[in-house]
């Protein structure tokens, strides 16, 4: 038990009494809308930015080619964060009640 107690000791002061009222008050669903929200926008960046190559705008490729690796990235993990909540929810299912 002091081993847990110590670790809130790393914590700047005043944020230890704080922590658990913040992570009570953000649930799952709001992690994943936000998720959901900011892969969006990366997305919207990366044709964003191809369209400007396309056009002729953009000359530096390298800007274009970064926000689609950001862009897939962010699909990657999201992908990966949707397969694992699906495991989890078909092994809640398995249990026996």
């Amino acid at each position: 038990m002091d081993a847990i107690n110590g670790v809130t000791g790393l914590l700047p002061t005043g944020q230890a009494a704080t922590t658990p009222l913040r992570q009570a008050e953000t649930s799952f669903g709001d992690i994943l809308t936000a998720m959901v929200g900011q892969t969006n926008t990366l997305q919207q960046a990366a044709d964003q930015a191809i369209q400007q190559v396309h056009a002729g705008d953009e000359k530096n490729l390298h800007t274009a080619m970064i926000a689609m690796e950001k862009a897939d990235i962010s699909l990657r993990y999201m992908v990966q964060v949707r397969n694992k909540a699906i495991d989890a929810y078909q092994e809640i299912m398995r249990m026996q009640v």
